[in-house]
């Protein structure tokens, strides 16, 4: 490609020809405030918080879209940019409402930042404030329309990398607001409930909706016997809330903190993932010998599980019937676990925390009601710790409560995409050839696919990155054009390292570093295969007699159901 030579504040830059100022500086290390910009979504301009001044021209650019020129001389600095910057962001927050202190989204809210940057003190416009109703109609998400600035952040991920099209821009003018189609509550849409808009909003106009009360009610309830069970990603993510490198994994220390919360027992979701391979490997087993209801498609992310309901209905006999990793545990831990410790079921209360937004909603699902009492995600929980006033970072290590704590590797990869897959394939590969499963090193970008032998057969797996991924792979099998066996989906992208309750900011870097820290685990692990997890031997032993056997079926597995496309 052709290359282009420009001078940025005073720096001569070659970048390729069709970049945009934005992308110079940033080349040059010179960094410029933006609003509406996102680097994995298309262009959008709208802020204006990004202006930069042609020195030739005396023009202001918007440098997120404005192209690089041969010979171009721009000020990042000058005090025609600057104060252009300071009128944007102020005409924002004239707008704006003011109650930063009260603010989910006090501390890592982008607007609050880059206001602190340009230096601004007070706003000398004062705008019209609108007073549009909070919509927190459902279980998941919650949209503050009066703290939305207009960047399309939202529409854009949830139309381009999601493909679901939930939100649009409504209205023109000062009455331009961002909605659902009719403007229908939050609860009645084709929504997946993954919360990537939640990821990508600079402030809080999209957040999860809060059960942090709910959590520490039942805690000082003395009747109740909480236990905690956390997500494979957690251990890698939980670190970043209190300064920590992203990848760093604390599994230690989030112990040691939740038994600080007061948590009667600390588990780890990753037990569960386990039991999931044991009851997914031999579902696959069946169907793939039976060739029967293939491809088999994963059923552990409840944002595709929803989406697939609403947009591909026929295709849910595909799905496999094994619960979720945290349904799974919620049902052992009101049935095997509360035999083994003489606890009335009735007085458990199990609280998972989730790096996913869409748990809340799966914990309200009619078919798994009753299951999971509450949902927090990675942020609420690094809220909760800060709230007790506990220093994270200097906790020394805890291990886990036996009985639902024990897990291994296969489990802790369930985290990231394309850990699903290679689980549950070391697993069948194991029991039906007696051989170990090589590194399938499958990647996190769009959509990932591999072949391998199975007793005798090509088996084929895909992996798709994102719902907009995934509904490319599910139009070959509606279509009857799918050459696959095995199929994993993962609403978000970079699977649950990427989920909608996860720390903020969060970039492709960020989420790749939490994948390693994963992978880490795995690789590290004495036990790396979910069939040689001791305490799930025992669990069958003991209480589920056999994979996919009545007893297992009745616990373990769920049904699915058809939902309006609207």
């Amino acid at each position: 490609m052709d290359t282009i030579t420009l001078t940025i504040d005073g720096q001569q830059v070659e970048v390729q020809q069709g970049a945009t100022l934005l992308e110079a500086a940033r080349e040059l290390g010179i960094e410029i405030p933006t609003l509406c910009y996102h680097p994995d979504l298309s262009l959008h301009g709208s802020c204006r918080v990004c202006v930069v001044e042609d020195v030739k021209s005396g023009r202001l650019l918007a440098s997120c879209v404005a192209p690089v020129n041969d010979g171009m001389e721009i000020s990042t600095n000058s005090s025609k940019a600057r104060a252009a910057r300071k009128t944007n962001v102020e005409l924002l927050l004239a707008n704006h409402p003011n109650d930063c202190l009260g603010c989910d989204r006090n501390g890592t809210c982008e607007l609050q930042d880059i206001t602190h940057d340009l230096g601004i003190t007070r706003v000398d416009f004062e705008g019209e404030k609108r007073d549009l109703p909070v919509d927190a109609s459902g279980p998941s998400l919650k949209r503050e329309p009066n703290k939305c600035i207009l960047c399309g952040r939202c529409v854009r991920v949830c139309e381009e990398v999601q493909g679901v099209s939930a939100l649009e821009f409504t209205e023109r003018g000062f009455n331009s607001i961002v909605s659902t189609g009719f403007n229908l509550p939050q609860s009645e849409v084709n929504c997946a409930n993954c919360g990537q808009c939640a990821t990508v909003c600079p402030t809080a106009a999209i957040t999860e909706i809060s059960e942090v009360d709910k959590v520490w009610a039942a805690l000082e309830d003395d009747s109740k016997h909480v236990v905690v069970q956390t997500a494979p990603s957690i251990q890698s993510t939980l670190g970043e809330e209190f300064g920590m490198e992203a990848g760093t994994v604390v599994t230690g220390k989030m112990a040691a903190a939740l038994r600080r919360l007061g948590f009667d027992k600390v588990f780890t979701t990753d037990f569960a993932a386990d039991l999931t391979i044991m009851e997914e490997g031999n579902e696959f087993i069946q169907r793939f010998k039976g060739n029967k209801n293939l491809p088999h498609i994963t059923s552990c992310c409840p944002g595709w599980v929803k989406f697939c309901e609403h947009n591909y209905p026929d295709l849910i006999d595909n799905l496999s019937s094994a619960k979720s990793p945290m349904s799974m545990f919620s049902a052992i831990s009101k049935s095997y676990y509360a035999e083994q410790t003489d606890i009335d079921a009735k007085d458990i209360y199990t609280v998972a925390v989730m790096p996913c937004t869409a748990k809340k909603f799966e914990k309200e699902r009619e078919e798994l009601l009753g299951d999971t009492d509450a949902v927090l995600t990675t942020r609420e929980l690094a809220r909760m710790i800060k709230e007790m006033g506990i220093k994270f970072t200097t906790l020394a290590d805890e291990k886990y409560d036996e009985m639902l704590g024990s897990h291994t590797g296969a489990a802790t990869i369930f985290g990231t995409t394309g850990g699903v897959t290679e689980a549950a394939l070391r697993t069948v590969k194991e029991e039906l050839d007696g051989e170990p499963l090589g590194r399938l090193g499958l990647g996190f970008e769009g959509i990932q696919e591999a072949s391998l032998e199975v007793a005798g057969q090509t088996v084929n797996v895909a992996i798709a990155n994102g719902l907009a991924n995934a509904a490319k792979l599910l139009d070959e099998v509606r279509a009857g054009n799918s050459k696959y066996h095995f199929i994993e989906v993962m609403a978000c992208p970079n699977g649950c390292v990427g989920g909608g309750g996860q720390p903020l900011p969060t970039s492709k870097e960020i989420k790749q570093k939490r994948a390693l820290g994963l992978r880490n685990i795995d690789e590290s692990g004495i036990i790396r295969k979910s069939h040689e997890n001791p305490m799930i031997k025992k669990l069958y032993d003991d209480y589920l007699g056999e994979p996919l056997g009545g007893h297992s079926h009745h616990l373990l597995h769920t049904k699915y159901q058809k939902r309006d496309k609207n």
